[in-house]
């Protein structure tokens, strides 16, 4: 599975708004999986968006023939784009699936990883960080996803009422103690998201 990351900062926001309903137009394209995102927490004015594809060559294929013409309902209404392509490695919970409608909030942590500590990273990710989400109340899936660099992408969806009750910054810091986090990454980029369901697309019902 790729999975592709946007970020951007709205300048019109009434104008963002109406044209990401536009990008419903994604439920018919062959390969497309999923889409959804929101607003950050932490920064005024910038969105994040996530959207899932079978495959890199069905994901081109829709780059080079149905992109710009969904695009260009939203054109002049953002600035500072940032696009990321990810490949799926592993669920963060078991049974991923790019579906939003049962969260509230996805977190993004963006990790550029020391390359002779990729391995390590990923382990750690898989034997400390992903039980302890996984048995979070509130946490729904997640995904670890990696790019060349080496760099990873973890996105885990959650009910926002209990994400804030027992995911606590005192628990972030003794899991990154124990995952010996500091030793492997070199660049550690963070966000909050509020999900915007309106945003979300879901692909077409195959016959």
């Amino acid at each position: 599975m790729l999975v592709k990351w946007i970020r951007c900062t709205v300048t019109d926001p009434r104008g963002f708004e109406q044209g990401q309903r536009k990008w419903a137009g994604l439920r018919g394209e062959s390969g497309f999986q999923g889409q959804g995102g929101g607003w950050s927490r932490m920064r005024p004015g910038v969105v994040h968006l996530f959207s899932f594809w079978e495959s890199r060559v069905l994901y081109d294929s829709f780059m080079a023939l149905s992109h710009d013409r969904l695009a260009t309902a939203q054109a002049g209404t953002y600035r500072d784009t940032r696009v990321r392509l990810f490949t799926h490695r592993f669920d963060v919970k078991t049974g991923f699936q790019p579906r939003f409608a049962e969260a509230d909030r996805v977190r993004v942590a963006h990790c550029r990883v020391r390359e002779e500590r990729a391995e390590h990273f990923a382990l750690m990710q898989e034997k400390v960080w992903n039980p302890a989400m996984a048995g979070s109340p509130g946490m729904v899936r997640g995904i670890f996803a990696e790019a060349p660099g080496p760099e990873f992408l973890i996105l885990s969806m959650w009910q926002s009422a209990a994400e804030r009750a027992k995911y606590r910054t005192e628990r972030i810091e003794r899991l990154s103690l124990r995952a010996q986090l500091e030793a492997d990454v070199a660049d550690l980029d963070g966000d909050i998201v509020d999900l915007e369901p309106g945003w979300t697309v879901v692909p077409a019902a195959r016959p």
